[in-house]
């Protein structure tokens, strides 16, 4: 089972627990969302709720888009995400709120698109220590790679293998993350931990069965 919605990041602040411990969270915002169409194992082969969130103008949505939202009547969306086995009794229109599905120290997973931080080179993308050392006629070799393969034999390099490339603009999950807390009226949401992607980026959140 699989119940999720929509929400923005915000950023990150602490919270102080019944024990006197902080905890250190991201606050996510889940503001409108509605749900636009519901999938059903007779009709599409698969259960399925979709969730749209965000608002948009019609200068910005394809035709085929405006009529789908048209027939829902909810209005243009700027995201939409499907959830599997949402579980719960819902029809389109309706809007889901945070506090609907979600519950205080529920275990969830939140997925969102990471930073992208352009071509790094291995140091920084996968760690790499370098040389270490200027001496012995190192001057040039600090943030090198290194050995890459092989020499006559097998005389090619080997798929994996860590190099420096693209690095970050992927999307990411984030497991196991406990809810800390919940404000209703503002639809906010504190997640302990971090969450995948910048300021303002969208996240969605899945409750994890027990």
């Amino acid at each position: 089972m699989s119940k999720g919605l929509l929400g923005k990041k915000l950023g990150m602040t602490s919270v102080f627990g019944p024990y006197g411990n902080q905890h250190v969270c991201t606050v996510i915002q889940c503001l409108d969302n509605v749900v636009t169409q519901v999938k059903t194992i007779e009709k599409d082969g698969y259960s399925a709720v979709q969730i749209g969130a965000g608002d948009r103008k019609d200068k910005h949505t394809t035709k085929a888009m405006q009529g789908h939202f048209k027939a829902s009547g909810t209005g243009n969306k700027r995201h939409v995400r499907e959830f599997r086995d949402f579980g719960a009794d819902v029809s389109v229109g309706d809007a889901v709120k945070v506090e609907d599905l979600f519950s205080v120290d529920d275990i969830i997973d939140v997925s969102g698109t990471t930073k992208g931080r352009g071509f790094q080179g291995v140091v920084k993308r996968h760690g790499f220590g370098g040389v270490g050392m200027a001496t012995h006629g190192q001057h040039n070799r600090q943030r090198a790679p290194g050995s890459i393969g092989q020499s006559s034999y097998p005389a090619r390099v080997f798929k994996g293998i860590r190099m420096a490339g693209q690095m970050g603009n992927a999307r990411q999950t984030i497991k196991n993350l406990r809810v800390i807390q919940i404000l209703p009226d503002s639809g906010l949401i504190l997640v302990k931990g971090n969450v995948p992607g910048p300021k303002n980026g969208i996240v969605e959140l899945r409750k994890r069965a027990r």
